[in-house]
């Protein structure tokens, strides 16, 4: 007797176990430095992100509690690396705070300027290797990032000729600044500032309108205002999603009153806002240079005598959080001083840190090729995560 053997059609979908697991980083060259995303698939979109950090922990904060008030400032600015001078000026400001040390005039503006400067440097790392991970088809991925990066030197040469480094500074010190500007600096400084900002119209004018740009970053990465609040988010993408919070306003330090500036908000919350919010952001900070420049205060530009020893600065017992608004965010440096020479224990607030935070929520839905386009907005950098 012949048997007939039962068929049974079995449907294969994307809805259980034909899910695939991802690894995205550490060693993709869009991760911006050494963060691991593991992506679950179906197909080619993202269902979840299990987002891993710490593979460039280098334990700054312990660090902290070895060196010296005056030794640690060249650790502190390699957290963010690519925006140095806002980390030295958290970790200084810090020092200052506890130890009620007063900082003169002109040196409150030298570090106004400094920070604006790097600020836009920052940003333009930031806009170039942005357009590049979302490819050259943008019409000008590979152009902008050769452009910003061009830019973005002639930014380093002004920082060459006032400390002679081109990326880690050691331009604060406690009570001051280390360095003064020398002759005709100010007025390279505005040639420079002139210049970037006649580039930024060029910037705008191949991607504004561009399609591809358009569908890479308008509705792709929404943050929404109760999202961002609740995260904790910081900087560009907090102002992106409508919140007008900026640490330079709110609570001003080194004499940032005496500067008028725009906090700018977008409220759609996308790729799309963050890059609007940044380019405000660009020639806020042009216009901020500017002022400092043409009403730099003569004077002192430290009010502590010149280092003879590492040890020779003191802070008296206390403790004391200063914050700062960097290119992404709120920077704050939480210290406790027993009062030796070094500190007793130090602990960092990192935006990219806080931000980061948020990708579990705003990836899954989205394609692989939008989670290069979203870290992008989030502009991370990896020795302020890992610290």
């Amino acid at each position: 007797m012949a048997v007939t053997a039962a068929r049974t059609v079995v449907e294969v979908g994307y809805g259980g176990n034909e899910r695939l697991m991802m690894n995205m980083g550490p060693q993709h060259p869009s991760a911006h430095g050494v963060f691991r995303a593991i992506l679950t698939l179906e197909g080619e979109t993202v269902v979840a992100v299990d987002a891993v950090i710490g593979y460039l922990h280098r334990c700054h904060e312990k660090l902290a509690e070895t060196l010296t008030y005056v030794q640690y400032p060249s650790i502190a600015s390699k957290t963010d690396y690519v925006a140095a001078m806002t980390a030295e000026l958290a970790y200084v400001s810090s020092v200052e705070k506890v130890g009620a040390i007063e900082v003169p005039k002109r040196a409150q503006w030298l570090r106004v300027i400094v920070a604006e400067l790097q600020r836009i440097a920052s940003h333009c790392l930031w806009l170039g290797t942005w357009c590049m991970d979302m490819g050259g088809a943008l019409g000008g991925g590979a152009t902008i990032f050769l452009y910003c990066l061009r830019e973005r030197e002639a930014i380093l040469d002004l920082f060459e000729s006032l400390t002679g480094a081109r990326l880690l500074y050691g331009f604060h010190q406690i009570g001051g600044v280390r360095y003064d500007i020398p002759a005709g600096w100010a007025a390279h400084a505005r040639q420079t500032v002139a210049h970037i900002e006649r580039r930024l119209d060029e910037y705008e004018a191949l991607l504004e309108g561009n399609a591809f740009f358009e569908a890479r970053t308008r509705g792709v990465g929404v943050i929404s205002r109760d999202l961002a609040l609740e995260v904790g988010i910081a900087g560009p993408l907090l102002r992106g999603s409508g919140v007008g919070f900026d640490v330079r306003r709110a609570e001003p330090y080194s004499s940032y009153e005496n500067f008028p500036f725009t906090v700018p908000t977008e409220t759609a919350g996308d790729c799309h806002a963050r890059y609007r919010v940044r380019m405000v952001e660009f020639r806020q900070s042009i216009a901020i240079v500017r002022q400092a420049l043409d009403g730099l205060p003569e004077g002192a530009i430290s009010s502590r005598p010149g280092v003879k020893s590492v040890g020779q600065v003191r802070v008296a017992k206390g403790e004391g959080y200063a914050r700062v608004e960097g290119a992404r965010g709120e920077v704050g440096c939480y210290l406790v001083s027993d009062g030796g020479p070094k500190p007793y224990r130090l602990k960092w607030r990192g935006a990219s840190f806080s931000n980061l935070a948020v990708l579990p929520h705003i990836i899954p839905g989205h394609k692989v090729a939008d989670v290069v386009a979203i870290m992008g907005s989030v502009d991370p950098v990896f020795g302020e995560v890992d610290r």
